[in-house]
């Protein structure tokens, strides 16, 4: 049969949609491209619910495509707490749960088999699993060939007022170390350099077993090889805890020196309404331990702004914090009630004032962004080659992570160069190799 995968949301979600592309490959269906998609007998939608205009994006795709008769299949999370929603919009689509993604071999078959015989469509099929199956350890059809996403968790053991997908993916299951090490360590022996760790919050790694997240990172970095670490998202009020082990895990020249710790607010009343456990004092801590120990760390954090009941001071106090510690990246949503959270209850603002604050939030960032990236150019020091770009350059990270695209260059994935930044686009920097002390390039 002829499948169309396509993926939205988180890199945990990039990483099983890689995963069940290799799994219908090698049962012989063909997976086509976005251009060739109009072909397809099957579409596969690997959901995410976060925010309303992604989830009303996807309703429309599941609805069109059911009325092309194409067959549909519905993954990710949306499974999870929208069903009603999904049927709604074709009552005939088929559901593989969040944790089931190693079963799109027997939905397809199943699937086939109808199809094979003739039979009238109808009864729907859904597979699903209670706990999280083939996230590790088996083939993959990489979007990128230099980079390896790698999962180290399911799920979630708090319960932000706002938050979907830990209905959507339950508590919190950390996947055994010596898996996860054994992943990474196949994933470099089949070419990667570049290995992304992902979860809902990386730093929650072990709050259900023995081993944390920093003893973790330890045990990765010393796996043989040329590669670099990117570690996710971490909540701050799951990084204290282990605060001091993480900042010396995290000293290894095989972990990139990003700090990615989501505040989501910087006013305590808007956090307590959402539930976050953390005060913004915790918050100053864990930066100025890692930028004590990094003076070239990334700093990157996620706000949501037009939460229930915010007030123009607490939107004043979030503007003021990223104006203070000036992150590298903000990744920036309006508020988007979603179903089955305790905030679904709440009051909101009227999305106006949420739309005037995300344009000046977007505004003082870019501001900061642009002043940084100047201040970089004539940087010159040692980047590690991640992977080629689409025209042929390589780009390469400096160890705080931050892009620089080289051109005319020998450079391969897994090496080390010297660079010097001589310029600024939006996404990236522009860098050429920088001479030793013999005038050679290195």
């Amino acid at each position: 049969m002829k499948v169309y995968l396509e993926s939205f949301g988180c890199s945990a979600n990039q990483a099983s949609a890689e995963i069940m592309k290799a799994s219908i490959e090698r049962l012989g269906h063909k997976v086509l491209s976005p251009e060739t998609a109009d072909q397809a007998e099957v579409y596969i939608c690997n959901s995410c619910t976060v925010k309303y205009t992604t989830e009303q994006k996807i309703l429309y795709k599941i609805r069109r495509m059911g009325e092309l008769g194409v067959q549909v299949i519905v993954s990710g999370c949306m499974p999870e707490v929208q069903l009603e929603d999904i049927l709604h919009a074709n009552p005939e689509a088929h559901i593989l749960g969040v944790n089931a993604i190693s079963r799109i071999g027997e939905l397809l078959s199943s699937i086939e088999k109808r199809k094979e015989k003739e039979l009238p469509g109808g009864a729907r099929f859904e597979f699903r699993t209670s706990e999280p199956l083939g996230f590790l350890n088996v083939p993959r059809e990489r979007s990128n060939p230099n980079i390896h996403i790698c999962q180290i968790s399911q799920g979630c053991n708090f319960s932000c007022s706002y938050c979907i997908v830990k209905h959507a993916r339950g508590k919190l299951r950390s996947f055994p170390p010596n898996e996860i090490v054994e992943d990474i360590r196949a994933a470099i022996a089949n070419g990667c350099r570049e290995i992304w760790l992902t979860s809902q919050d990386d730093s929650q790694y072990g709050m259900d077993i023995d081993v944390k997240l920093p003893e973790l990172l330890r045990m990765i970095s010393e796996i043989p090889g040329d590669f670099k670490v990117r570690i996710g998202m971490m909540n701050p009020f799951s990084v204290l805890p282990i605060l001091d082990d993480l900042v010396e895990a995290f000293d290894s020249d095989r972990i990139f020196k990003l700090l990615h710790l989501p505040i989501q607010s910087a006013s305590h009343s808007v956090l307590k309404k959402m539930n976050r456990l953390h005060k913004m004092d915790v918050v100053d801590t864990i930066i100025k331990k890692f930028r004590g120990r990094f003076e070239d760390l990334s700093l990157f954090t996620d706000i949501i702004v037009g939460f229930c009941d915010e007030t123009d001071d607490d939107f004043k106090e979030t503007v003021e914090w990223i104006q203070k510690y000036r992150p590298e990246k903000v990744n920036i949503s309006r508020y988007s009630p979603r179903p089955h959270t305790k905030a679904f209850s709440f009051r909101n603002l009227d999305s106006r004032i949420s739309v005037q604050r995300s344009r000046e939030l977007h505004k003082v960032c870019e501001q900061i962004k642009l002043e940084s990236k100047q201040a970089m150019i004539g940087w010159k020091g040692r980047a590690f080659v991640s992977k080629y770009t689409e025209i042929g350059d390589v780009l390469t990270r400096t160890d705080s992570y931050r892009p620089v695209v080289i051109s005319n260059s020998n450079l391969k994935p897994g090496q080390y160069a010297n660079v010097e930044i001589v310029a600024a686009k939006p996404g990236y920097f522009l860098g050429k190799l920088a001479k030793d002390r013999s005038g050679s390039e290195t």
